[in-house]
């Protein structure tokens, strides 16, 4: 299974030191786990909703990076947040598998994958392969939209 990050370049090792110290969506803090997304575009959506308001304060040093394991992810029930993060929880603790998969709410088509470093099979995990990636590339104005502005 191919997974995808967009993160800074401090933050491209697999080691969840992020989230074990200020948490994630739905992790307690305390607890190593690395954020993953089963799809690209969704990696860059869930980076971009974290963006600060002020173009001028977005960090330049994105990069958009993939790594491939051979593993099943458990599937979270996702009927509500609390579920879903008791179930995250208790996942964690009993270190039951090396990834678990949430139903994305910013794009319910594709899944937040969730990797354990404290599982075994983390050491097997290869390191992100990345390219630069930038959020005023993608967002830029596009040249043809004025021109289908005056068609229409």
């Amino acid at each position: 299974m191919k997974l995808w990050r967009l993160t800074r370049v401090p933050f491209v090792t697999l080691d969840g030191k992020g989230a074990e110290l200020h948490g994630a969506r739905y992790a307690p803090p305390g607890q190593p786990v690395v954020s993953l997304a089963s799809e690209a575009g969704l990696a860059v959506l869930v980076a971009q909703r974290y963006l600060p308001g002020d173009r001028a304060d977005w960090p330049q040093d994105f990069v958009l990076g993939w790594t491939e394991i051979d593993a099943t992810p458990e599937r979270v029930p996702d009927p509500d947040e609390d579920t879903i993060r008791n179930h995250v929880g208790s996942w964690l603790d009993q270190c039951r598998s090396l990834t678990c998969a949430i139903r994305s709410r910013v794009l319910p088509e594709a899944d937040v994958i969730y990797l354990n470093p404290r599982h075994p099979e983390a050491a097997r995990v290869p390191p992100l392969t990345t390219r630069p990636f930038s959020f005023e590339e993608c967002l830029h104005r596009p040249p043809m939209l004025d021109r289908y502005r005056s068609v229409s």
